[in-house]
């Protein structure tokens, strides 16, 4: 079984608003899943199903093998885009709580919280009431709580909301490890940033569809356009320019430089490979930049969004 979790052709209406319309997943075991899409288009209410929080119209969930059951509750940490921790409780009071809600021992969340509230340096934290804290320090305790029971599944809905920069690459790197040692991963935020440096895998939804999905670096493949950004060092700008325009497709280029470069962005035939034309740029002026224009999440979602009618 290569997929820790399964949606299959999840549908959820409310009222009158279709949530979800006939949508799948498959998300590889020890990845991190990207789970994308517009305000509104569905990712919540999946994350819901997948959560038993509400259950679909039509369609089954899938959690290692086994249809999805109250008891695998056990099995999955959920960190909510709307946290939920009780304001008025004490932080370490509160923690063990919820821990012994997810069938840990009095003592083996003791155990656990004291690992990861000296890793995170928040142990003097302990006794200070939730109110007392704020946002960010409030999302470091709804994170531990989240992967303290060590569940197979972890489901993080936008979860650098409230953290600086430093504390968001804190738990970045945290989740990176979680990864590491076997933890499989469904990751939704708006941060496109964020979905390049942590995953693996991705779906984007629309209006209740999925309107794509698979491996990151095999969408970007998909979406390359076989640009190539260059920055040239010449005397006589236009004439080069002029000179290269009758080989290749020519656009200017918009990008920082130290130098005072002819910026171009050049567009290969599939007949024309980049070592040919970095010879020949080479032959001509000196090359100060030369970069193929690859994609990034942000560039896809907007297109694929576009593509579809938003």
């Amino acid at each position: 079984m290569n997929h820790l979790l399964e949606a299959n052709r999840i549908s959820k209406q409310f009222g009158n608003f279709q949530a979800l319309s006939d949508v799948s997943i498959q998300v590889p075991k020890h990845s991190i899943f990207g789970l994308l899409g517009p305000n509104g288009a569905g990712k919540t209410t999946l994350i819901r199903i997948i959560n038993q929080i509400t259950m679909p119209d039509k369609g089954e969930v899938v959690l290692d093998g086994e249809p999805l059951k109250p008891h695998h509750v056990q099995h999955i940490g959920y960190l909510p885009e709307e946290r939920g921790l009780y304001k008025s409780m004490k932080v370490g009071e509160q923690a063990l709580y919820l821990a012994q809600l997810k069938g840990l021992s009095y003592s083996e969340a003791k155990k656990r919280l004291n690992y990861w509230f000296e890793k995170l340096e928040i142990g003097h934290w302990w006794n200070k009431k939730i109110e007392e804290l704020s946002k960010g320090m409030a999302q470091k305790i709804q994170f531990v709580v989240t992967v303290l029971h060590q569940p197979k599944l972890l489901i993080f809905d936008e979860p650098f909301s409230g953290f600086d920069p430093i504390n968001a690459n804190l738990i970045k790197d945290e989740i990176l490890k979680l990864r590491d040692e076997g933890a499989t991963v469904i990751f939704s935020t708006h941060r496109m940033e964020s979905v390049e440096e942590l995953c693996d895998h991705i779906a984007l939804i629309h209006q209740s569809k999925k309107i794509l999905d698979g491996k990151l670096i095999d969408i970007k493949k998909a979406h390359k356009t076989n640009t190539f950004e260059v920055g040239l060092s010449i005397e006589n700008k236009s004439e080069l320019k002029q000179l290269i325009s009758e080989r290749y497709h020519v656009s200017t280029a918009d990008f920082k430089s130290l130098e005072d470069d002819l910026k171009l962005n050049i567009k290969l035939e599939p007949e024309h490979n980049s070592q040919q034309l970095l010879a020949f740029l080479s032959s001509k002026a000196h090359v100060n930049h030369y970069k193929e224009l690859i994609p990034n999440a942000n560039d896809i979602f907007i297109q694929t969004i576009k593509n579809n009618g938003l």
